[in-house]
């Protein structure tokens, strides 16, 4: 009898057929079914059975905003074959977004949220043989317009109104993201047949208590067999069971002095096999849910001292210099990006040895593939609730249904360890305070409830494991603004708008949480997204990827006090490229300098969801920019930075690793034929997981002539570097280097030997293959010095390739006779 009581599965995924039913399609799309497939999009629909060109590709965009403006449909004809007094549940693991629900012709169900999970009972409804399930979709843009005025005008950013429709913000535009709203069952869709009972959902609680593993597993399931159980099997052993009708829906376990997770860094990520089974009275499992998750204690430490307030992420009693970079939805239409894509992404994060993700409250709660992937590769997530830069009404029907997103969202992820911030919104808090929404509002709500009542209420009772905040930014204690850098965490965002980075000296934020700088995509993602010719920063096709407001205008005033503007367009591709990464690492290392007072970093962004010039390190196509190698340099484990501190010079030593960091400091000023003018050395003894300062000797630390000398500081195999004078007023020469190439399995070992200074070394290998890598870039030779570059390829590659001076790149080349054309 039990087997056939068990459970079982339809998937349906795969093949659907689209039509649009209202709006301003062209008449050349007609009235017709074409294939469509699920998970997917209307946009990527319409593009595989070639009704439109690439949205990406060049100025498609503007030709494609009537797709936001239709309304459209899906169907799905199957075969089904059920037994008689079967429950059969209807499930939707995403509805994007405004959608109607019909099977064999009969009401199912409406949606008006994205970020949920949705089952409907359609036991009635089903019939033996042939079925069709029918998805109709009303179209986002006008929806979102219509609920704006009838909740009532809330400013937001950008042009539509996403802030009155539960769908994710950035797919109606930001100032990085395409204006591509659409439309689609986005996540999978399945049928899930039961006799007796199945399980709905489980919600895992993974704590540290005393030294022990306390875990409690909530499930709810749908009906009980008579005499059945459920049961919690915890690495292969059975560690609790109760009655599937017991007055208490949760299983508890304790898993003595368990092995604990950790980030990246700080210790292994060990992770515990869990799974719960439902057995009807005979033994045999009915249904059951598998799951990994681990143990590790995080508290979020916001003392008030002399300086402010702090923000510190400890996690197992270990406070954690947070190390890292904000995470947008992968691609403008989410359900591209598969389990192998987030592998590569959160890779490439720990390549730039980033230990912490933040999933930002524009884009989506991420999959669990993302969250699986951070957890095995030992990569913090912070995952704000899905508010950004707008006020939302707090109108009970729109309210219930955000609790209900919270609640279906922190029950989904909060398994995993990787998940130790969970944060109320993006921007919000201070918006209403500094943005001049008060008087916009005209009193009406503004989202306030949300993040001060129900999501840490949620977060307390389903999550109390990971930290809530309310906000980012965010100042504790409610006396400080939002925003205020020297309480809680910060974003610095006057810094590429109206200042220069060497202004981030300025600051000194306990944690930033979002600053950056904008920079180009790859030569090899640029030239392949638009048709421009000429191609230059201002033809069509590169406006339309460049969504900043007068971005181009804010790229050129933060170039301009450090190389000569370029007129050559794979020279300004260069420069622009370049000066994102130094103004990046400058901050970075400004903020390590300010250790322990500062706690915390996160560059605003990993990556893009589409090719445009933007803030991101690596750029759609999967290619790391000069960015993503600058992070990798200011992010390692053991850093020495230099800036001015006072009337003096101060070397930064911060020490990430648990050793303590012994050895004989030397700092030299050198002129830049390398030879040594003036020089200290000292001992230093940096404990482990800490900072410590040295000064600098006046006599070190003062130039002769400044553009032409510089400062070295050295502990072993660390080096530092402290230019006197900014790149355009120094005496670089013309880049002069010998290469030798060798030949290694999957590709190439460089060596290049400079003649002369050669500041930030580059090889720009995709210029030749696109599908190459480097491993190291941005390098900085003295006189006299090699380094070694490994190039991944398939290609074959010549040294004559490698040492055109466009693909071999340095600050050198924008420096030594570089002037204004005309002038």
């Amino acid at each position: 009898m039990g087997p056939s009581l068990r459970v079982t599965t339809a998937k349906l995924d795969g093949d659907w057929e689209l039509r649009a039913v209202a709006g301003p399609q062209p008449s050349d799309l007609g009235e017709g079914w074409i294939p469509a497939r699920v998970p997917g999009a209307v946009h990527t629909d319409l593009l595989r059975a070639g009704h439109i060109e690439d949205p990406f590709y060049s100025t498609n965009e503007r030709r494609l905003h009537w797709i936001g403006l239709c309304d459209w449909e899906f169907r799905r004809r199957f075969e089904w074959s059920g037994r008689s007094g079967q429950k059969v549940d209807l499930e939707f693991f995403g509805l994007d977004t405004v959608a109607t629900i019909r099977l064999n012709g009969a009401l199912v169900g409406v949606t008006r949220n994205m970020h949920r999970r949705f089952v409907f009972d359609v036991g009635n409804l089903l019939r033996d043989g042939s079925n069709e399930l029918v998805v109709s979709f009303e179209s986002p843009v006008k929806y979102a317009d219509r609920r704006s005025q009838e909740l009532g005008y809330r400013p937001h950013a950008n042009h539509h109104p996403y802030n009155a429709v539960r769908k994710m913000a950035c797919s109606f535009g930001w100032d990085w993201g395409i204006d591509a709203v659409s439309c689609g069952i986005w996540r999978s869709v399945q049928l899930v047949a039961y006799e007796s009972c199945r399980i709905r959902d489980v919600r895992v609680v993974p704590r540290l208590v005393d030294q022990n593993g306390l875990l409690d597993v909530v499930y709810d399931v749908s009906g009980a067999p008579d005499g059945g159980s459920v049961r919690l099997i915890v690495e292969g052993d059975e560690l609790a069971r109760q009655p599937v009708d017991a007055p208490a829906n949760v299983l508890r376990a304790i898993v003595p002095s368990p092995k604990l997770w950790w980030p990246a860094g700080h210790g292994p990520q060990h992770l515990y096999t869990v799974r719960v089974e439902v057995l009807d009275s005979s033994g045999h499992i009915i249904d059951h849910r598998s799951f990994r998750t681990g143990f590790r204690s995080v508290l979020a430490e916001t003392e008030v001292d002399a300086e402010g307030t702090a923000f510190r992420l400890v996690v197992n009693g270990r406070a954690i210099f947070v190390r890292g970079a904000n995470w947008i939805p992968d691609d403008t239409f989410p359900h591209r990006v598969d389990r192998s894509r987030y592998r590569q992404r959160v890779g490439q994060a720990r390549f730039a040895n980033i230990n912490l993700l933040r999933v930002w409250g524009g884009g989506i709660f991420e999959s669990d593939d993302f969250f699986d992937e951070c957890d095995e590769q030992g990569v913090l997530v912070w995952q704000d609730f899905l508010f950004a830069c707008a006020a939302y009404s707090e109108d009970p029907e729109l309210s219930a249904e955000i609790e209900a997103e919270a609640r279906d969202n922190v029950g989904r992820i909060s398994k995993h360890p990787s998940l130790v911030v969970l944060n109320g919104n993006n921007e919000n808090l201070w918006g209403y305070e500094e943005w001049k929404w008060q008087g916009r509002l005209q009193g009406r709500t503004w989202g306030a409830d949300y993040y001060h009542r129900m999501l840490p209420e949620i977060c307390a009772e389903m999550a109390p494991q990971i930290v809530y905040t309310p906000g980012s930014p965010f100042s504790p204690g409610g006396t400080h603004a939002a925003n205020d850098p020297a309480h809680g965490t910060v974003h610095i965002w006057d810094l590429w708008n109206t200042r220069d980075y060497p202004d981030y000296r300025t600051y000194r934020p306990r944690f930033v949480s979002e600053f950056g700088w904008q920079g180009p995509p790859t030569w090899a993602t640029l030239s392949g997204s638009v048709e421009d010719d000429p191609l230059t920063p201002e033809s069509p096709g590169m406006l339309v990827h460049q969504k900043a407001s007068i971005g181009n205008f804010k790229l050129t005033d933060g170039l301009v006090d450090h190389f000569v503007l370029p007129d050559d367009m794979e020279d300004w591709h260069w420069a622009m490229s370049l000066n994102q990464a130094v103004a990046v690492r400058v901050a970075v290392e400004h903020f390590r300098f300010l250790e322990p007072s500062c706690m915390g970093s996160i560059v605003w962004q990993l990556n893009d969801s589409w090719p445009v010039t933007s803030w991101s390190a690596i750029d759609y196509g999967g290619r790391p920019k000069p960015l993503l190698y600058a992070l990798r340099a200011a992010y390692k484990d053991r850093l020495i930075t230099i800036e001015p501190d006072g009337d003096s010079l101060a070397v930064g030593l911060s020490n990430h690793l648990e050793p303590t960091w012994l050895g004989e400091l030397i700092v030299r000023r050198r002129n830049y034929h390398g030879d040594v003018l003036a020089a200290q050395r000292q001992g230093v003894d940096v404990q482990g997981r800490a900072a410590a300062r040295v000064v600098i000797e006046t006599r070190v630390g003062t130039p002769g002539s400044a553009g032409e000398e510089f400062v070295e500081v050295v502990v072993g195999d660390e080096r530092a570097l402290w230019f006197f004078s900014d790149y355009r007023h120094t005496a670089l020469e013309t880049p002069r280097c010998d290469l030798a190439l060798d030949a290694i399995d999957g590709g190439y070992i460089l060596r290049v030997t400079a003649a002369v200074l050669i500041r930030d070394l580059a090889l720009l290998v995709d210029k030749i293959d696109p599908e190459a890598r480097v491993d190291t870039l941005l390098t900085t030779l003295l006189p006299g010095e090699s380094v070694v570059i490994t190039i991944s390829t398939k290609q074959a590659l010549t040294v004559d390739q490698l040492a055109d001076p466009r693909v071999l790149r340095s600050a050198n080349q924008l420096v030594a006779g570089a002037r204004p054309r005309g002038a």
